[in-house]
């Protein structure tokens, strides 16, 4: 079997890159163990606005420009929704909090999103004795139908292999690599945390977090928006609401825990005040960087072995925006931003 590309992994990262290979006509398979789980148990929240600091995210902006068509492509192509809509509110903790969000008006970057007028009606359910600050453009991919979704439609195709990709099997050729029976051009490795058992790019830094989310039914709250505080309550549908997140540095299992449940029910008890039952809890590791910025670029030694990684807690927004940068990179010859390449680890 002759091929352009071998993915490894079909995250969010290695389903965007898949597209991006589709498009251009180029002829792949995926591999896909299922061995990571950030992308299926992520809130999928894209906010263009660090709510913790009043700043804006990286490249917030040009991010979404990319990111916003993706899914509505993909949502064309299956004929499903992916992408739903909503309001941010920020829960403000003091008159304090409420002058930071006027300051933060100041900023060019983040004058789109912010709105000027705050919002002091209350919201039955929720304890916001200081009112609310209203966050535009937010919305939420359904990251877990999306990727079932892909999964499915690379199934049907025969473009994915639902087996464990073995590293050590790679034979490097002069004009090709392969694996067992494949020749390919690329392997591309978008393996989350697994990147820590790939031979060729675990010297590079990546951190894991776990993150745990639960979901309640609160018929009383009946709110229709993302309740930003310390933790985010997000908007299901019937009653129904995901509420997270923790972070974890010290456990590296995806094994939902019962410090991580305790964790968000003290939190959330203090944003929210009518009775709930919880459904549901999942846990998934994080693959991130300490500059907080992806993993991008080809192995120094093996230029035909790319990676696609550590895209963090902004997943659905930047995944669209690197799998282009990478493929404009591989096919086009175009520079990697040195902010995300992986030569800066060099």
């Amino acid at each position: 079997m002759k091929l352009d590309y071998i993915i490894v992994g079909l995250g969010l990262a290695g389903l965007a890159f898949a597209e991006q290979l589709i498009n251009a006509n180029k002829n792949f398979v995926v591999f896909e163990d299922s061995s990571q789980t950030s992308s299926l148990v992520a809130g999928g929240v894209y906010n263009p606005v660090i709510l913790k600091r009043f700043t804006p995210v990286w490249n917030a902006k040009e991010q979404l420009q990319i990111a916003l068509p993706f899914y509505e492509d993909l949502e064309h192509k299956f004929q499903t929704t992916f992408d739903y809509k909503f309001q941010t509110k920020k829960v403000f903790k003091s008159i304090e909090d409420q002058n930071n969000w006027f300051a933060a008006l100041d900023n060019s970057k983040l004058i789109d999103y912010l709105d000027a007028d705050l919002d002091h009606q209350k919201k039955e359910g929720v304890i916001a004795d200081f009112g609310f600050g209203n966050v535009k453009q937010t919305g939420r991919i359904d990251t877990k139908k999306l990727v079932d979704t892909y999964r499915a439609y690379l199934e049907k195709r025969a473009l994915i292999k639902f087996e464990q990709f073995n590293h050590q099997l790679i034979k490097f050729h002069p004009n090709h690599l392969a694996y067992k029976d494949i020749a390919a051009n690329r392997i591309v490795f978008c393996e989350g945390f697994g990147m820590r058992e790939n031979i060729f790019f675990n010297y590079l830094p990546l951190n894991e977090v776990k993150g745990e989310l639960i979901t309640i039914h609160a018929p009383s709250l009946k709110i229709d928006f993302q309740l930003k505080s310390t933790l985010f309550v997000l908007p299901l549908g019937d009653d129904v609401y995901k509420v997270g997140a923790t972070f974890n540095w010290s456990d590296k299992t995806s094994t939902p825990s019962k410090k991580g449940r305790e964790e968000l029910i003290e939190k959330l008890e203090k944003v929210i005040n009518v009775p709930y039952k919880i459904l549901s809890q999942t846990a998934g590791i994080r693959p991130t960087i300490k500059d907080r910025r992806p993993l991008v670029g080809t192995q120094p030694a093996f230029p035909n072995l790319a990676i696609l990684n550590g895209l963090g807690t902004r997943g659905v927004m930047i995944a669209p925006t690197m799998a282009k940068a990478l493929f404009n990179h591989l096919e086009k010859g175009e520079e990697i931003d040195s902010e995300i390449d992986i030569k800066r680890f060099e």
